[in-house]
């Protein structure tokens, strides 16, 4: 990649400075920028690859343009200037006084190199859970999530097969690969806009990580099933799972947050997913009126995000590890009521995109011994280090009595 014209450097330095002082989500800043500035597919993708090699390894970028981690926000030029340097480009001139010196960056460097959580963008705070939860794993982990995110869809096989899709992409210029492990994996070699092409518009695809999709086949899912999305966003996997369904049967996507459910409306519109229902979670009496009603449960629990860093590295700048204590709480008391929606004989998946052992086969485990009319079927962690997909864990629980 060449180094970025004044304007692209702009908006890097808006980009980082919006998504650091108001701790915002990316793609929402991006769609606000790109709305007002005149770029192409290829200058928008740079921009990105930009931000996010900074945001996932922000201690390192302050250290080699000698900024405070607290300072992050205010000096976005010169991170920008230490990410120009690091590829070996020459610094975007914004403002002459944010330019860095150079032989004091190249001695930062090579301090830098030999520092892993430099190097490998990680907190301190991170890191000593990391060792805690995972021992001798984590470094091979912490490696793993420092990496750029590769880039995966979904097809969306209630419209098109892998193959033609495939094919279509190919024809569109778009270079992309079957992914051997995940029968409904597509990875991306390019840059392309893959939201400008046709078939986006048609709904033959969504965006989603390979490790992300292996999560809903694990339902086993059938036509003319009662299955509940409990946890269901903006519905990457309540679409998967009506695929999986051939959109046959009842499938009932369930939020506490409005605005998801009808982002995921809209979604299933495009991807012609028509036999989703959704539901909005008012009060504990919305499962109660649902109890043992469904042959499939999705828990998709929120989570500590620690397996998608590499996607969504804002975490590590803005989370503590007290904050888990919280979330395993709250991971527990949704397996403890939601659990209720099965049937006799039903499945549920409990998942989190988290690779640590206390939000995973730990909250299995506790819930286990706590109700013994559920039995684990099977579970599988996905590791970063060993897919180069993002971080899941997944649990198979089959309901044995009421």
């Amino acid at each position: 990649m060449s180094a970025l014209s004044v304007l692209q450097s702009e908006i890097v330095v808006t980009v980082l400075e919006q998504v650091l002082k108001e701790h915002t989500a990316t793609d929402r800043i991006y769609a606000q920028v790109f709305a007002k500035a005149p770029l192409n597919s290829e200058q928008k993708a740079n921009i990105t690859l930009a931000v996010g090699d900074i945001l996932r390894r922000l201690n390192l970028y302050c250290y080699l343009a000698d900024v405070e981690l607290a300072q992050a926000a205010n000096k976005a030029t010169q991170l920008l200037g230490a990410w120009h340097l690091l590829a070996g480009k020459p610094q975007p001139i914004l403002h002459k006084q944010a330019l860095l010196d150079e032989a004091d960056f190249t001695r930062r460097l090579n301090d830098a190199k030999a520092s892993p959580l430099l190097w490998q963008g990680c907190p301190t705070w991170l890191d000593e859970l990391g060792h805690q939860a995972l021992a001798e794993q984590w470094p091979n982990e912490r490696a793993a999530l420092s990496e750029r995110a590769q880039r995966f869809i979904r097809v969306n096989t209630l419209k098109t097969t892998r193959e033609d899709l495939l094919n279509h992409l190919a024809q569109q210029g778009i270079a992309s690969e079957a992914v051997p492990e995940v029968a409904s994996a597509i990875c991306i070699k390019d840059n392309a806009a893959l939201f400008n092409t046709e078939a986006f518009r048609l709904g033959w695809f969504e965006q989603q990580d390979a490790g992300s999709q292996c999560i809903a086949p694990m339902l086993d899912v059938e036509q003319g099933m009662t299955v509940f999305d409990t946890c269901a966003g903006t519905g990457g996997k309540t679409l998967q799972l009506a695929a999986l369904m051939k959109g046959k049967g009842r499938l009932v996507a369930m939020d506490v947050e409005l605005w998801k459910l009808d982002k995921l409306q809209q979604r299933a519109k495009r991807a012609g997913a028509f036999n989703i229902e959704t539901r909005l979670i008012e009060s504990s009496k919305t499962i109660k009126r649902r109890k043992l009603s469904a042959d499939r449960v999705l828990l998709d629990v929120p989570c500590s995000g620690i397996g998608v860093l590499k996607r969504k590295p804002l975490a590590k700048w803005h989370d503590t590890a007290e904050r888990l204590a919280h979330l395993t709480a709250l991971q527990q008391d949704i397996l403890q009521r939601y659990s209720q929606l099965l049937k006799v004989s039903g499945i549920m998946i409990y998942a989190t995109c988290s690779i640590l052992p206390q939000e995973n086969a730990n909250q299995v485990a506790h819930f286990l011994a706590n109700n013994p009319q559920y039995l684990l079927l099977e579970e599988q962690t996905i590791s970063p280090s060993a897919s180069g997909f993002d971080g899941f864990y997944w649990a198979k629980i089959v309901r044995t009595d009421i």
